[in-house]
This record gives C-alpha cells, structure tokens and sequence, in this order.
C-alpha cells in the first residue's frame, strides 16, 4: 500500500447547493477513492482524498469542474499522511 496516497482539497465558488457533495461522492466511488466531503460555512467544499495515486489525482482534477451546474474558481490542495479512509461519505 505504499503508493496510498492522501489530499485534502479546498474548492471555491458556486459550490454550494448544485449537488457538488453528491457529486464527488459518486466519482469518488466510481475510482475506488475513500474519504468524505463537506460543506464549510463560507462557501466552500472541503475533501479528503485518500487511495491510489493515480485515483486520488484524479479526483482533484475532477474537482476542478465538479458537479455540472457548479462554477469552480479555486482548488486548494495539501497532501498529508494516508489516515486509513475506509469507503467515502457526505459529512455535514
């Protein structure tokens, strides 16, 4: 499990409220990635990424559209030590 990797990602924009959550969760799945996503209270969506290398990147690149009605400004993203992630969830 060497090549595991971890990101956690900061998306900026119209984010909220266009099934961006839904959305990760559901192309998160597909690559096999775990981990979660949520909403924060300034407008954002906050991820964690954790699998295959090649998965978790693209997951980030994915989030550089998401969900076809949202509008991505920004994604901010910081690698940190695999946590075990098992499955990927909505947080609230």
């Amino acid at each position: 499990m060497s090549d595991r990797i971890r990101a956690r990602v900061f998306v900026s924009g119209r984010v909220q409220g266009v099934y961006y959550r839904a959305n990760t969760r559901d192309a998160a799945r597909t690559r096999n990635v775990d981990g979660w996503v949520r909403n924060l209270d300034d407008g954002r969506v906050e991820a964690v990424f954790e699998g295959d290398e090649d998965a978790v990147e693209a997951m980030i690149e994915w989030c550089h559209t998401g969900s076809p009605a949202a509008t991505v400004d920004d994604v901010d993203v910081t690698y940190e030590e695999p946590q075990d992630e098992s499955g990927f969830g909505i947080r609230r």
